[in-house]
């Protein structure tokens, strides 16, 4: 199989499903109207409420949703081989992501910006709104500290990749001057400048890793471990125009750039994939991830096909931003499918390795050799790169490994294995680290919706030291998993919470569509993904307690089996409120059209009350 064939299907499957299906949601289901004032301009404050360009807003958001699913988890999940998981981000993302990051960015639009949580209270009831708030609480801790932790294996010990991002701060707070404060309105301008700094970081990175000022930026995990939550907590609290999202649209041009360049480098290379379509790990008893294909392979992958990560930005920061309703399609689900290009992309990365070196890298040396296979070209893929490539588990170096394997053999550029390595390490951070700040402010308002009841000024996104407090909770607990565990620990249970989120924002979707549209059979494309995810998850959950955490007897141990009880507890209260809520309304919508037939049939007309 050659990589080309693979990503010509994924790009005509996610054409037809942008093309025809989200049109058909956009006008049927949804029904779209520009002429109703969004947030963004009903609310507008300067600090959450902003109106913002489109295409800036799409950057935004894309590179807040995009994080490390769609890069890490397909690299791990090839340990089943190629096919499982090139079918679930095909048909997960078509049918269920795109659908489920545009549902809820319509249904947060239509209540002003709120979040899962206040819609889950609105259409499905108060104690499944109660259980929503504490589970997307405790679920967005888990995958803040999962992302984070992708950041920290990334970036450690690499004076490039550190110096780079580093810059990518000063750059947006410049940016977000320029657009808002110093020349309001030219967004060309402050692009080109901003694209240009971030640029120099690129270029200027590469000498200063070999200079002696690369100990400056040579950071220990355990640094990076604080520093990455400080950051978060900085880009929680200062207004969002002014770092958070002048810094995303910034980073959108640098991980669209890569993944087009990435993209041109398969079609000119056109490598052959040489992991197999199944091994003999899809009955489980893999080295990486211990369980079967189903429901691994959907856990593992996890945002790179369908996130309820993205639940919470499309309730979160975007919505707040929108300009008109039409947009949401190009941001909500246009964005979702390009997400899922880039998981495939990361897929024929993992496997134009072949097996025994994409093993070796992602499994410790002792491990490795009980497995029974034998490395190839790692010794020279080691010498190319300038760097011991064997036992880097995560994921993260092996994608690196795969993609400088396809651009440095393009034509003219053999010789550069070694930069275009340090470089998508550096892109990986990069990627992940947009989430992470989004994810922690997303955090802060729903911390505050929680605790709104109880004290009305301290859960005001105005009053500064309820957002200091309520920001730095946020940071402090995604920070103390991210200091404590591994990606062994973390990755799991961060793929099951993520999952499980999807599961509860695709069930009050559903509700959401009935009792918006009238229509109990459009509530079928929000309900269907929704049973598939509620059983794939709880099914991870139960086999991650039994079988990953609890038997390893450590206080970390028993923390996260403790943590997703507890998820799955809450999630499982907000889905059963959820399906008699769903039920109810789909019978009273039969009764509905029993009553309407019965008097078409005398002659009788349909009263606006009764419509």
């Amino acid at each position: 199989m050659n990589a080309i064939t693979l990503i010509i299907v994924a790009l005509l499957v996610f054409a037809i499903a942008y093309r025809y299906y989200a049109k058909f949601i956009a006008a049927k289901v949804l029904v779209l109207d520009d002429s109703r004032p969004t947030p963004a301009f009903e609310l507008r404050d300067g600090r959450d409420y902003h109106p913002t360009n489109k295409y800036v807003l799409f950057g935004h958001h894309f590179a807040a949703i995009s994080g490390a699913g769609p890069l890490v988890g397909p690299v791990l999940a090839a340990q089943f081989g190629f096919l499982p998981g090139f079918l679930w981000i095909l048909i997960g993302a078509a049918l269920g992501g795109a659908v489920h990051d545009m549902v809820m960015l319509f249904a947060s639009v239509r209540m002003k910006g709120l979040s899962i949580t206040n819609i889950t209270t609105k259409y499905v009831g108060k104690t499944a709104g109660f259980a929503s708030g504490f589970a997307v609480l405790f679920i967005i801790i888990t995958a803040l500290a999962g992302l984070a932790l992708v950041v920290v294996n990334a970036l450690n010990e690499s004076a490039w990749a550190t110096f780079t991002i580093a810059l990518t701060v000063p750059a947006a707070l410049f940016v977000g001057l320029y657009m808002y404060k110093l020349r309001p309105g030219k967004i060309v301008e402050a692009s080109i400048i901003g694209v240009l700094i971030v640029i120099a970081g690129i270029v200027l990175g590469e000498p200063l890793s070999k200079s002696h000022f690369a100990q400056y930026f040579i950071l220990s995990k355990p640094t990076l471990s604080v520093l990455l939550p400080v950051y978060g907590f900085i880009a929680s609290v200062l207004p969002v125009w002014l770092l958070l999202c002048p810094r995303d649209y910034l980073s959108s041009y640098m991980k669209i750039g890569t993944i087009a360049l990435l993209a041109i480098g398969i079609f000119v290379v056109n490598p052959h994939i040489q992991m197999p379509a199944i091994t003999g790990f899809i009955h489980g008893g893999g080295p990486i991830i211990p369980g079967k294909v189903w429901p691994f392979v959907c856990i593992t992958i996890a945002c790179g096909a369908i996130s309820g990560f993205h639940a919470l930005v499309s309730t979160g920061t975007t919505p707040k931003m929108i300009t008109k309703e039409s947009d949401i399609v190009m941001i909500g689900f246009g964005s979702m499918l390009i997400e899922a290009v880039v998981s495939i992309l990361a897929l024929i990365a993992a496997t134009v390795m072949l097996p025994g070196d994409y093993f070796a890298i992602n499994l410790p040396p002792a491990l490795f050799e009980k497995l029974g296979y034998s490395v190839s070209r790692l010794p020279e893929l080691q010498s190319m790169v300038g760097e011991n490539l064997s036992g880097r588990a995560g994921g993260a170096v092996s994608l690196a490994v795969g993609m400088s394997m396809i651009l440095s053999s393009i034509p003219g550029m053999k010789t550069l294995m070694g930069y275009w390595y340090h470089f998508a390490i550096m892109f990986e951070a990069l990627f992940i680290l947009t989430t992470v700040d989004t994810g922690t402010r997303v955090a802060r308002y729903i911390l505050q919706e929680i605790i709104r009841p109880v004290n009305a000024r301290l859960s005001s996104g105005t009053w500064l030291p309820g957002v200091l407090l309520t920001g730095g909770l946020i940071s402090f607990s995604w920070g103390y998993l991210v200091y404590n565990g591994d990606i062994s620990t973390i990755w799991p249970m961060f793929g099951v919470a993520n999952q499980l989120l999807a599961t509860v924002a695709l069930s009050v979707g559903t509700v959401f569509i009935l009792e918006h549209s009238g229509n109990w059979k459009y509530g079928l494309i929000t309900f269907i993904p929704s049973l598939f995810m509620f059983f794939t998850t709880v099914t991870a959950g139960y086999i991650n307690i039994t079988g990953n955490y609890l038997p390893k007897h450590t206080v970390q141990g028993n923390l996260n089996a403790f943590l997703s009880i507890v998820m799955l507890a809450l999630v499982l209260v907000v889905y059963f409120e959820s399906i008699r809520k769903i039920y109810s309304t789909r019978e009273r919508l039969f009764a509905f059209e029993g009553a309407r037939a019965d008097k078409e049939v005398n002659g009788l007309k349909i009263t606006p009350d009764e419509e």
